[in-house]
């Protein structure tokens, strides 16, 4: 006997179903291709607590990595309130607590699942150098209190610490390179690769107690204490650089300030950096608290010193000069001054920090010629107190101060590291590159992405567009047929 019309129907089905569906199988199966998927993003955190004030960096790079380095990139700033923690040596406490408004803002950007992977550094400058030098045991104090606030958060935190004066330099020296695109670069074949060999840039920095010089001289570095060598991106870098303690700019102004009061025991203190028109009373005893201060402190430190300024930026630089020892370097051509190793400067160099900030305010961060620099800031100080408030109000808090600060600048890198008129206009003035601040922080993460592991991309099977809508199409043919066989099985009357 023959089947009925329902069974030869329902086995049609079923057949339709069984060939559908092995054809499904066999797309998935046989047409997938293992894909790369993107790799995870990976974070850092670093403190830059420096003389004046203390900010936070974020970073994140891509967590493959490229020849054991990562590629990095900014991915929040802030600057804390308030002066740097040096400030805070006798409420150490305090120094702690105003970093919590920063912290609270870079928790929130990185997703919580990373947060304990991610690394918390907190380097500190000169002016803890100083701190550490005046009393070591406020330093320790300090360094405790920023601790005991950084180590409860939820991240990897790996110390706060002194950051020495050529670790500064040259990561300052890093920075600036990897952002100008030097050490690394996107190929247009969508792999990053090396660039073609070419000129390194120097690092030129001004902080609020020091400065650092970073650059690859022409020969060997002859003293290895102001050698820094490192590797990034598979390559080796060796540079010169030093860190001038005592040389950056508030230090500056406080020693130049100490020196002027030495030589006016009574009387007014005239000030040939400060504007004509402009007086002030300060405590003399401030003066003498830094341990870049050499002077001797008068007896009686609790009269009020009377300053006037005199605005002659002849007896400015003339004053200026007197900061540094430039005799200890006769006959000799790798000395910078005070005795101080430094090979000549070659290749362009970046100057940022103070440098940037004091030359941005007097216009002079477009390549301007030595002349023109130095006829501006002569302008400047010539210029009455009174003109200059009226021309520059909401300012005032560094105002007197800036014809003091464009003219040690000329004087340190003119005299000091060795500049002339040919090689100034190799120096470009500038606070950010590439969307990026420059300082010594990003080359610490970049230079820290070396000890980080790295993590392989994940591996997925995937088909492409036409298999995949072919296989949906075979899915949706083999529910319909079982989906038939079901109806015809419980609906189809029985013949």
């Amino acid at each position: 006997m023959g089947l009925s019309w329902k069974e030869k129907v329902f086995t049609a089905l079923l057949a339709a179903a069984a060939v559908s569906g092995l054809t499904t199988l066999v797309l998935i199966l046989v047409e997938a291709t293992n894909v790369l998927l993107p790799a995870g993003t990976k974070f850092g955190m670093v403190f830059d607590a420096g003389s004046s004030h203390t900010s936070l960096f974020v970073y994140q790079w891509p967590a493959d990595k490229e020849n054991n380095t990562g590629v990095v990139s900014q991915a929040l700033a802030c600057q804390v309130e308030g002066p740097g923690i040096s400030s805070y040596a006798t409420d150490p406490t305090a120094a702690g607590e105003s970093l919590r408004g920063c912290l609270e803002k870079a928790l929130a950007r990185i997703p919580e699942a990373q947060l304990r992977e991610t690394p918390l550094f907190l380097g500190a400058t000169a002016g803890m150098r100083l701190l550490s030098q005046k009393n070591s045991s406020q330093a320790r104090d300090v360094f405790a209190a920023v601790s005991r606030v950084l180590g409860r958060t939820p991240v990897d935190f790996q110390g706060a610490e002194l950051l020495a004066g050529r670790d500064e330099g040259a990561f300052g020296w890093i920075t600036i390179n990897y952002v100008l695109g030097m050490l690394v670069e996107y190929s247009s074949a969508g792999k990053w690769i090396r660039p073609p060999e070419g000129t390194l840039v120097g690092a030129l920095d001004l902080g609020g107690a020091s400065s650092q010089i970073s650059f690859v001289p022409e020969g060997p570095v002859l003293d290895t204490s102001t050698q820094a060598s490192f590797r990034l991106y598979g390559s080796t870098y060796s540079i010169y650089t030093h860190s001038h303690l005592c040389f950056g700019r508030d230090q500056v102004l406080l020693r130049l300030l100490a020196g002027l009061a030495q030589r006016s025991p009574a009387g007014p203190l005239r000030h040939p950096c400060y504007h004509s028109g402009y007086w002030a009373t300060l405590a003399p005893g401030a003066l003498y608290e830094s341990p870049c201060v050499h002077s001797t402190a008068p007896r009686n430190l609790t009269q009020n010193l009377t300053v006037e300024g005199t605005g002659d930026p002849g007896a400015c630089t003339e004053a200026i000069r007197e900061l540094f020892n430039f005799s200890s370097c006769k006959g000799q051509v790798d000395c910078a001054f005070d005795g101080v190793y430094q090979p000549p400067v070659r290749g362009p160099f970046y100057a940022f920090s103070n440098f940037y900030y004091t030359f941005h305010f007097l216009n002079l961060t477009s390549r301007q010629p030595l002349g023109t620099a130095n006829a501006t800031i002569w302008e400047f100080c010539r210029r009455p107190w009174k003109l200059v408030e009226n021309s520059y109000p909401g300012q005032e808090r560094w105002l007197r101060d800036y014809c003091a600060s464009g003219l040690y600048i000329l004087t340190l890198l003119l005299e000091g590291y060795g500049f002339s008129e040919e090689t100034w206009s190799n120096i470009e003035f500038r606070g950010q590159a590439g969307g990026t601040d420059i300082g010594w922080t990003l080359g610490y993460m970049l230079n820290l992405t070396g000890l980080i592991p790295a993590e392989a991309p994940a591996q997925w099977r995937a088909q492409s567009y036409g298999v995949w809508v072919a296989g949906v199409v075979f899915v949706v043919l083999t529910l319909s047929a079982i989906l038939g066989a079901v109806a015809v099985q419980l609906l189809w009357p029985h013949d």
